[in-house]
């Protein structure tokens, strides 16, 4: 039996896939196992082809990979969509009385269980509950109390009356037993539950948990896919702390209400995708220029234009990296985990304030939708620390003012952090633009002042790479003459990666990077390798060409931009591909 369990509903948009998937996600981590998930989605509203799949565990998975054991189909391309991942004894659950569905063929080496997903859900209470009939065969077929689907069902439902709840389990149980009186057959699988209690979430989800308990008190946004969950998240809760969610007109009003905002003093944020991040890029001249220090979310998605809105792609680099006229300062981290998507957020908001600085806090996709379990003890609000940096009041206002007792904003120092000063704090009152300024925030075009406070914002990212820990992490051997360098959200593949490897005897090394600029500089490391492979979601390597600039050596590159994630054991065999290729080449 395989050490985990692959399972997915698979149909058209509006069948509420996404619904069903994360109702079966809840109740297996309820359940005491870890989950993984994956999403498929088309851009639209209805139609197109939609699915979610679980990869489910007693030990944790990071990953997904090419095998589907359980399928539930509910239109004949899902089927399609799959074959690949089916393998023999896979069991394919349907619905022979739809009419899309009547006449379908199930492989011989597979088992086909047709059952009238519409008709018991009418029997239940009404049709709109099909989809739970077939969790409730899925059940049946993976020996999975359906005790633990009962719970998921209260807290999706709860809210919409104790009846309704009633009804799905009902339905659940009418497809467990439909299965059971219907077929013989000895199904190989048994999803053993146990004690534990895991977190479930997705990315956007912790991000939105990162930003609260970083203290943020306002979210501006223009909904977009994938960023539009971390708008989401907040509302309802930014509230309970004094905060405000604001859903504004576009994205250039939502960057400049956020500047705003963290003008006035709050720590504020907003979030948005690649098309989004073009519109902001002129305020974000304007932020590092006032010295303003504000989080700026980049969850990204296929492009260039409006590309593929529901595919994953990490593209938006070197925007991020060198978006915007003239030479502006930014901090640029990417998280490489969902946990790490809650750690990065509250770093992203401590260095914001700390050196005054936009922060670029960039997810993908692949993040933002995936659903993962964590102990709670991965989430440990007592661990966070926050930093708001040279944030003065009225008792250390006199040291930041002038002869004339006016206070200097912009004043130039050698670390280049200069004082803020929130409205009211007396003494405090100032100004600032976004024309080039004097320490008061004047406007000057005076030739030295121009240089000075150039010389300044820039000084600020020198201080922090020697103040701060810009560092990696490591899987894998770190004595392997094969490093495989990447960073983002390509983490949980790669780990997993390994395992596949090593049973081909291929010893690794692994280093994922969370921060790009800063960064760690990574020239040792791969000038002491034999060989060194990137991975990335683009097309053209825009982490690889910077590592190469750095060490002054080519890398070989493993490059996916189909719109699909990286899969652990795709990724293994395209490692192993590349080795294989750069041996011959020495050869």
């Amino acid at each position: 039996m395989p050490a985990d369990f692959n399972w997915a509903i698979g149909g058209e948009a509006g069948d509420g896939i996404d619904s069903t998937g994360k109702i079966f996600a809840q109740a297996l981590s309820r359940a005491g196992r870890h989950v993984f998930t994956s999403k498929d989605f088309a851009s639209r509203i209805r139609g197109g082809y939609t699915a979610y799949k679980i990869r489910t565990s007693v030990d944790q998975v990071q990953s997904v990979v090419d095998r589907l054991d359980v399928l539930i189909a509910l239109t004949p391309r899902t089927i399609e969509e799959n074959l690949d991942e089916l393998h023999d004894g896979s069991v394919i659950i349907y619905d022979g009385d739809r009419t899309t569905m009547q006449g379908v063929e199930i492989p011989d080496e597979m088992v086909g269980l047709d059952v009238p997903l519409k008709s018991l859900a009418e029997d239940a209470g009404g049709a709109i509950m099909r989809n739970v009939v077939a969790l409730g065969a899925a059940c049946e077929v993976t020996n999975f109390p359906i005790e633990n689907l009962d719970s998921a069902l209260q807290k999706r439902f709860g809210n919409k009356g104790q009846k309704l709840v009633d009804n799905n389990k009902d339905a659940a149980r009418l497809g467990r037993d439909y299965v059971g009186d219907e077929y013989d057959h000895e199904f190989n699988f048994n999803l053993e539950t146990t004690e534990n209690d895991y977190v479930l979430l997705n990315g956007d989800e912790a991000i939105g948990m990162g930003a609260l308990a970083a203290g943020c008190r306002f979210y501006s946004g223009y909904p977009i896919t994938p960023a539009t969950n971390v708008m989401e998240y907040l509302v309802g809760r930014i509230e309970r702390y004094g905060g405000h969610v604001v859903q504004a007109e576009d994205e250039l009003s939502a960057i400049n209400m956020a500047l705003g905002a963290a003008r006035a003093g709050a720590r504020s944020m907003t979030a948005t995708s690649g098309p989004g991040i073009d519109l902001m890029t002129e305020t974000f001249g304007l932020i590092a220029t006032s010295e303003t220090p504000l989080v700026i979310v980049d969850v990204m998605r296929s492009g260039p234009s409006t590309g593929m809105p529901t595919k994953q792609e990490q593209g938006d680099l070197n925007q991020m990296l060198y978006g915007g006229h003239g030479e502006i300062p930014r901090f640029v981290i990417t998280p490489t985990s969902i946990d790490e998507c809650f750690w990065k957020t509250v770093e992203a908001f401590n260095l914001a304030e700390k050196y005054n600085i936009p922060v670029y806090l960039a997810a993908d996709l692949a993040l933002a939708v995936t659903e993962q379990t964590y102990p709670p003890e991965a989430f440990d609000m007592d661990q966070v620390e926050i930093d708001r940096g040279k944030l003065v009041d009225e008792d250390e206002i006199d040291e930041w003012l002038d002869e004339s007792e006016h206070f200097r904003t912009h004043a130039l120092t050698e670390d280049g952090i200069s004082p803020r000063a929130k409205p009211g704090t007396a003494g405090g009152a100032h100004m600032s633009t976004g024309l080039e300024h004097d320490e008061l925030g004047r406007r000057t075009e005076d030739t030295g002042m121009r240089v000075e406070q150039v010389d300044k914002r820039n000084r600020k990212v020198e201080t922090a790479i020697e103040r701060e820990s810009f560092d990696y992490r490591e899987f894998g051997n770190p004595d392997s003459d094969n490093l495989v360098i990447s960073w983002g959200s390509n983490e949980g593949a790669l780990v997993e990666a390994l395992d596949f490897l090593a049973e081909d005897d291929l010893d690794v090394h692994v280093i994922s990077v969370p921060y790009i600029f800063p960064r760690p500089d990574l020239s040792e490391e791969i000038n002491a390798a034999e060989n060194v492979i990137v991975v990335e979601c683009n097309n053209t390597g825009q982490f690889a060409n910077i590592l190469e600039h750095d060490s002054l050596r080519r890398v070989q590159r493993i490059n996916k931009y189909n719109g699909v994630r990286f899969k652990a054991d795709e990724l293994a065999e395209d490692i192993k591909e590349t080795l294989a290729e750069t041996a011959e080449v020495h050869q």
